[in-house]
């Protein structure tokens, strides 16, 4: 019976993504327009938890200008699906600066045509699918990890689209020995690292409170002398209009910050994705719990009282 529900779903979903495809964009935005009114403002989806993580980042903000930005970070999120209905369809080798404008090429590019590995570190920030996107469009294979989607037929779905364009996604569960080989023969690394690591996670500074941390991340960079950099892709100047630009670049073998350790090494690049998602706050993904685990201590404390 699941997986029937879940084929049901699937055909559900590639239905909605036709009828998206179908629409102008301008359409599309001023529809996720009216639905990120009816998510915030009437239905108050993850009401609580986004007001949580925006008084906490922005404690200067009123009420009014939370709930202003809740409503804008759900027309991010709407615009970001409608966007990669219609990028496929739209965004090519040959058209692509009509839609993406890269900040500093010189750096990015010389860095990866490097024969070294190189890790890639982005955050649910702007339209992060896109820059997975436009990296396969340059010619440069990438591959991820990640947790499989609980529905199979649309998790196929969406590693078959981003196959198309170069990348690979590994499974989060046993992939660590391909995902060492892959480095070790001077591979890509690209990952979003503002998720809940759990309790074992490394706890860094992020928007003023301790977040857990994936290790793994610093952790295969320094096995591997691989030069970590901060990316991202923001929405510029409306939907479908992206700039792609670096935020900073570490690397192991040169940069004594990076070479002092794992929790240096992550709190650094976690420094630099708050300095990113700072300028544009909307266009991050504050639905998600990222500081719902504690460091031991305080949470032992909070035991105790």
């Amino acid at each position: 019976m699941k997986r029937v529900v879940d084929y049901l779903v699937y055909i559900i979903v590639r239905l909605v993504i036709s009828a998206i495809q179908s629409l102008p964009m301008h359409t599309c935005a001023a529809l996720a327009d009216k639905l990120s009114w009816l998510l915030s403002d009437v239905l108050h989806v993850r009401q609580k938890v986004i007001d949580d993580n925006l008084r906490h980042a922005f404690p200067n903000l009123s009420e009014h200008e939370r709930q202003l930005l809740t409503r804008r970070h759900w027309e991010h999120i709407l615009l970001l699906i409608f966007e990669m209905a219609h990028a496929d369809r739209k965004i090519h080798e040959t058209n692509w600066r009509r839609f993406v404008r890269l900040l500093s090429p010189e750096v990015l590019v010389r860095h990866l045509l490097n024969d070294r590995p190189t890790v890639i570190v982005s955050g649910h920030f702007g339209n992060f699918e896109i820059s997975a996107r436009m990296l396969g469009l340059y010619g440069f294979q990438t591959f991820a990890v990640a947790r499989p989607l609980d529905n199979p037929f649309i998790d196929r779905w969406l590693n078959a689209f981003r196959r198309r364009y170069g990348q690979c996604i590994l499974p989060k569960k046993g992939s660590a020995p391909e995902a060492e080989s892959r480095l070790a023969a001077g591979g890509i690394l690209a990952v979003l690292a503002d998720q809940s690591a759990g309790p074992k996670g490394c706890f860094v500074e992020f928007f003023g409170r301790p977040a857990s941390t994936h290790k793994a991340i610093a952790v295969m960079a320094l096995a591997h002398e691989a030069p970590l950099m901060v990316c991202y892709a923001r929405r510029a100047d409306g939907p479908l209009n992206f700039e792609i630009g670096t935020e900073g670049i570490v690397d192991p073998c040169k940069d004594e910050a990076a070479a002092a350790g794992v929790r240096e090494l992550t709190a650094w690049y976690t420094q630099r994705l708050e300095a990113v998602i700072r300028r544009d706050p909307e266009q991050y993904w504050w639905v998600h719990r990222r500081w719902k685990e504690q460091p031991p201590q305080r949470a032992q404390r909070r035991k105790a009282a």
